[in-house]
């Protein structure tokens, strides 16, 4: 069973992955190289040696050398790894233009450890790197239960990802609302209603069977055409545990098969709400502290770090729009260093004004830029050493917009008070 995937986690391969899709080669020279857990290295280094020798028939002298170099890097970073780790392995090397036609670099390999098994073996030259198989992993791995019924029918069914499993089906058994001859209105009605209510409870009992053992369960999506669905939710027939988790009653044209997929397609706008609703719970407890003057919440660069630097934080609150950059200064003849925040904007003034500088301790102007982070990674960086949950909150709510112009995207909910 997977573990939750953080909404940190989500960001890294986000990020990394838009990075690599900005990227273009020209012909066949960028690589990509997905390897499935149980893999032999040897065996993948073998078929590299291969590809080196078939690269030779490429005409092109440019893009042949490129290749082969390529091939070469993928190769000697291979080799760094004993085995395969448990969900595979993902490289992804070339050359890419800075200026132009003949100006490529080789860039690479990027190492990616997917945060899911993948399982398939790929060896790919384009003009772009191959990230279908990792952008799906971007989609949210926790399992959704669906039950969708009427007064005929129930199907359960999971969702996880683009995965779809029904489950299982009943019937209710029960007669159409047309009564049988000799049967009075109102008995034939009361009938009816007493095996609807049998029914709930058996569709109740195959739920809390099927979907209590499930460890990642998100939340449960109820659907169905007619009212049906709508009185099974105002009775007790579910476990508790899954009536809290009911986050969408959906209605469809049809049941069984059919109608789960209406339920599917339906699916990716719930599962954004339901991380909108869990970013506004956060928020709003911060915002709650905050307005409460309980001391429990900081926000701004400078409060949030010296709060992570003490062991202060429970939940670190990032704005996933910040557009800064921490740079580190060293002077190459003393060593004297300094960190300075900069936005992305700004850097590249920023390193015209550093260059040709005079070190504040010797006065040699052999000051330098040694480092580059984006602001969210190092911040991240240091909860995660001293303990403390991240959260990567988007603009799309009202409450991820305040986060970010209100409080510059960056605060934290405290474990105890930050002393001034």
């Amino acid at each position: 069973m997977s573990k939750k995937r953080t909404s940190l986690e989500r960001y890294r391969l986000k990020k990394i992955l838009e990075s690599l899709a900005s990227k273009e080669g020209r012909g066949t020279e960028l690589i990509s190289l997905y390897i499935p857990p149980g893999r032999q290295i040897s065996e993948v280094v073998s078929m590299l040696k291969e590809e080196w020798g078939t690269a030779s028939n490429i005409k092109s002298n440019t893009t042949r050398k490129n290749v082969q170099d390529a091939i070469v890097k993928v190769t000697q970073r291979l080799k760094l790894f004993k085995t395969v780790p448990e969900n595979g392995l993902v490289l992804f090397c070339g050359a890419i233009p800075q200026n132009g036609p003949g100006s490529e670099k080789i860039e690479g390999p990027y190492v990616i450890i997917p945060p899911e098994p993948v399982n398939i073996y790929l060896y790919r030259c384009d003009s772009k790197f191959h990230l279908n198989y990792l952008m799906d992993l971007l989609r949210e791995t926790e399992t959704y239960g669906i039950i969708l019924l009427d007064s005929s029918e129930a199907t359960f069914a999971t969702l996880r990802g683009r995965r779809l499993k029904i489950v299982q089906e009943i019937t209710s058994g029960i007669p159409g609302k047309h009564r049988a001859g000799g049967q009075s209105a109102r008995r034939f009605e009361r009938l009816r209603e007493m095996q609807l209510i049998e029914f709930f409870k058996r569709v109740g009992e195959h739920a809390n069977e099927i979907f209590l053992p499930i460890s990642d369960l998100k939340g449960i999506i109820l659907g169905g055409p007619g009212p049906t669905k709508l009185d099974f939710e105002k009775g007790r027939y579910l476990d508790y545990r899954l009536k809290e988790k009911i986050i969408a009653t959906v209605d469809t044209a049809y049941t069984g098969e059919q109608g789960v997929e209406e339920i599917v397609e339906k699916a990716p706008e719930i599962i954004k709400n339901v991380r909108y609703v869990e970013e506004k719970r956060i928020v709003q407890k911060f915002l709650y502290e905050i307005g409460h003057d309980t001391g429990l919440a900081t926000y701004g660069e400078r409060d949030v770090r010296r709060a992570l630097e003490s062991g202060l934080v429970e939940t670190l609150l990032l704005s996933e729009d910040i557009d800064k950059i921490r740079v580190k200064v060293e002077c190459a003849s003393c060593g004297y260093f300094y960190y300075k925040t900069v936005r992305k904007h700004e850097i590249q003034e920023f390193e015209q004004s550093v260059s040709g500088a005079s070190c504040p301790k010797c006065q040699s102007a052999a000051l330098q830029i040694v480092k580059k982070t984006e602001i969210i990674e190092e911040l991240a960086q240091l909860a995660e050493n001293s303990g403390a949950n991240v959260e990567i909150i988007s603009s799309e709510t009202e409450e991820g917009q305040m986060l970010l112009k209100s409080f510059g995207g960056i605060a934290a909910i405290l474990r105890y008070k930050l002393q001034s």
